[in-house]
């Protein structure tokens, strides 16, 4: 992947609500630039939301704003992974991954495409369709679409959670070294991959939602998760959203 300055990006008071119900309230976030920030919390407590407005897909309220650290707008310059593969059913897989150009009337990257699906491990399954592959296959093809676009920022809800164990170990892995560099945000549920991803690790919680005070874990990622530096954190990590989810 090519080398691209990322820059931080801010979520500056941010005001939102469902049924009359304030879901954030002049909540601040910052992701530092050229780096991972992992995002953990209770199920419904608005991770996945503020994911959206940084893709642009959610609004941030009426004085709202995301702005950048390089003072350009963020819209064109972030790739968005769903929690949902949203895998188009009548294009294969190697169609799949580079829909995006596609759409937007460019040469599609082909060949990185392939070479990122053989790094997946669906070397094999370039022009099968997605009913045909497995809901841990269709993640990776979601996966290789995202990391196909070559974004500075990065934006992922739960890539691996489909995934089997050895698998999701793997692909951690493999997103950790493609995206050294880049600015990333993680949704995620799990402590674990938080801890072996993040640069900086926060907990989301409450109504309206409030950010837990930043996590630095030591070491450089991707960490080794029986490391006893790293399990110590875990049920570190484990206690915070413990108490969060009774926020």
């Amino acid at each position: 992947m090519s080398s691209i300055p990322s820059p931080s990006v801010h979520v500056h008071a941010a005001r939102l609500a469902f049924a009359g119900v304030p879901l954030f309230d002049d909540l601040d976030f910052q992701l530092p630039g050229g780096s991972w920030t992992c995002l953990l919390g209770p199920s419904g407590v608005g991770k996945s939301t503020l994911l959206r407005i940084l893709a642009g897909l959610e609004s941030a309220g009426d004085q709202g704003q995301v702005v950048c650290g390089d003072g350009i707008p963020l819209s064109g310059r972030a790739a968005y992974m769903a929690q949902k593969d949203l895998l188009l059913p009548w294009l294969s897989v190697i169609e799949n991954a580079v829909v995006g150009f596609r759409l937007r009337g460019q040469r599609a990257p082909k060949h990185q495409a392939r070479e990122l699906l053989a790094a997946v491990g669906l070397a094999d399954r370039c022009y099968a369709r997605p009913d045909d592959l497995s809901g841990g296959m269709r993640q990776r093809v979601a996966l290789v679409r995202t990391l196909v676009e070559d974004r500075p920022v990065i934006l992922m809800d739960e890539p691996f959670s489909a995934l089997d164990a050895i698998t999701r170990y793997r692909l951690q892995s493999l997103a950790s070294r493609l995206l050294a560099g880049r600015t990333v945000l993680l949704v995620t549920h799990d402590p674990l991959e938080a801890l072996r991803l993040g640069h900086r690790i926060h907990v989301l919680a409450g109504r309206p939602a409030r950010l837990g005070a930043c996590i630095e874990p030591p070491g450089k990622p991707p960490r080794d998760p029986s490391d006893p530096a790293v399990l110590a954190a875990q049920a570190d990590l484990l206690r915070r959203l413990a108490a969060a989810a009774e926020a």
